[in-house]
């Protein structure tokens, strides 16, 4: 028995013992989030740089901002047609990931590009965000 099989039959009694809502408070820890994302910040910009294999066309992947979050869907797809897996470490499969932002930022300036498997993404700081003090101008009214 292989080790993804004897993986499977415990993971089926443990199920039949405890139910399956079990895993439910694991998955964070389980499953890894993907694709994985590395976030690096300025005063007024954030560079993310996410990790997606295997995309032959950049239309894979569909990217969003809002406000304070970034979606991002799409598959990592490792082609292998034919043969059998027997050891994963790079995950595959469908994704679909919001990404909490450490500020709002702009959604009408954003560069990104894909290169050697890796997705840049250059934010803006929306600065308009920012709640400040506005001087009030008293006229002087009838006396």
């Amino acid at each position: 028995m292989n080790s993804f099989n004897h993986m499977h039959e415990w993971r089926k009694n443990i199920d039949q013992f405890f139910g399956e809502s079990f895993w439910n408070e694991f998955d964070s820890i389980l499953k890894p989030n993907i694709p994985q994302v590395n976030i690096f910040k300025k005063e007024y910009e954030i560079l993310c740089v996410i990790n997606i294999p295997g995309i032959s066309q950049i239309k894979q992947i569909n990217c969003e901002i809002d406000g304070y979050h970034m979606h991002i869907k799409g598959e990592i797809k490792i082609p292998a047609s034919g043969y059998e897996l027997i050891q994963e470490e790079i995950i595959q499969g469908s994704f679909n990931r919001t990404i909490e932002l450490p500020y709002k930022v702009r959604e009408d300036k954003v560069d990104a590009r894909y290169e050697h498997g890796l997705v840049f993404i250059h934010l803006f700081k929306d600065v308009h965000d920012e709640h400040r003090a506005k001087a009030i101008r008293i006229k002087e009214g009838e006396k």
